[in-house]
């Protein structure tokens, strides 16, 4: 039988400390915010840590109430029988610095001046944001985690753990992944930067948060939603249907696609924070796993840990041969990898859409990852 996690709990963990970031700046005290699924075993031996995307939270199964309609973002993949089955693994999931979901980001206190950081927050990388999600490891008492399992930005967390945490890494599933963005995937959030800078509101970050650049902002997710689709399912959802509400020689009417892009907008203003939409989109815009390195296959040389990938033929951010450049040097250096090309018409948004179509493979991989202890 499957079935959900039930009413599960956001926690806090507060961590004294002064965290070393890439970029040479120190960033501390820290709040990371986090939520556990399942029951970690006597050997502490079944942690599978799931590593959400660029606007993703903590909060990744279950309902936070009864009266919860919105379940976690990953729920159909976390719970009693499911693919991250809660009877045999102990799911954690925490938010990422710099996010707004609870961990400490732009909008929280600045200890040093009582007022929130704002853009005095320093630049983080997915590095960064690695380093900090060890200290919550160690505190939960977990010495090696079976896997790191994530989509898009959480594909790169993992791809950051199996990488420079080895001893505390028995594996890693990056899905939908990249090892370094594109330039045209740069120039996307470049766009969504500027309508943001451009919005009036924005005042160099310094808004107040009850009047955010909520147009910037909007305009600046639509165009990122964008990135996330494909041309296939666009046709499939939209069409070239005009809206009903409105006359085709209606200079201000839209097709549905628009509105759609315009309600998505809104609805994300409501639950995001614009600074730190912003120091994540930098985030993503400077990953590159062989920062520090000479080159690719130097820091894939240190990966030894099993990996398994997924990678979805229409999606055009981060397309299948930037996966298939980094698992084609795993093999040539005899390291344990497996690949798979999946095909799904939803664009990027694939490993959320369609899940069916490879999550067995998760299954078969976990499976064999905990019988090999």
């Amino acid at each position: 039988m499957t079935g959900s996690v039930g009413i599960v709990s956001t926690r806090h963990a507060e961590f004294d400390v002064e965290l070393p970031l890439e970029s040479g700046r120190m960033l501390g005290p820290l709040t990371l915010a986090y939520e556990t699924y399942g029951t970690l075993n006597a050997e502490r031996s079944n942690t599978v840590w799931v590593a959400h995307a660029w606007t993703g939270d903590a909060h990744a199964a279950g309902r936070h109430s009864p009266e919860d309609r919105k379940v976690g973002w990953w729920d159909d993949m976390i719970g009693p029988g499911r693919i991250l089955d809660t009877d045999r693994y102990f799911v954690v999931c925490a938010n990422v610095i710099g996010s707004c979901y609870g961990s400490t980001g732009p909008t929280s206190i600045n200890p040093r001046t009582g007022k929130p950081y704002n853009l005095s927050f320093p630049v983080i990388m997915v590095r960064d944001m690695v380093r900090a999600q060890q200290l919550l490891r160690e505190r939960l008492g977990i010495e090696r985690v079976l896997t790191v399992i994530g989509g898009s930005m959480g594909a790169m967390q993992a791809l950051e753990w199996g990488l420079h945490y080895p001893e505390h890494t028995a594996s890693i599933i990056p899905i939908a992944g990249t090892g370094r963005p594109s330039p045209m995937a740069i120039a996307l959030n470049a766009l969504a930067r500027q309508a943001i800078f451009n919005d009036p509101m924005w005042k160099k970050g310094n808004y107040r948060p009850e009047h955010p650049p909520a147009d910037g902002l909007a305009l600046a997710r639509a165009v990122g939603h964008i990135s996330f689709l494909s041309d296939t399912s666009m046709n499939l959802k939209f069409g070239r249907r005009f809206s009903v509400r409105d006359g085709v020689f209606d200079f201000f009417g839209q097709f549905e696609v628009e509105r759609y892009l315009e309600y998505n907008g809104r609805n994300f203003v409501d639950r995001f924070d614009t600074n730190s939409f912003l120091y994540l989109a930098k985030a993503l815009d400077l990953y590159d796993v062989a920062w520090g390195f000479d080159g690719l296959e130097d820091v894939l040389s240190r990966l030894t840990c099993p990996s398994l990938w997924f990678a979805f033929t229409s999606d055009w951010l981060y397309p299948p041969y930037q996966t298939e450049e980094l698992v084609g040097i795993l093999r040539r250096l005899e390291r344990p990898v497996e690949y798979h090309l999946v095909d799904s018409d939803y664009g990027h948004d694939s490993f959320l859409v369609e899940p069916d179509k490879f999550t067995h493979k998760i299954s078969e991989f976990l499976g064999r990852m905990a019988a090999n202890g």
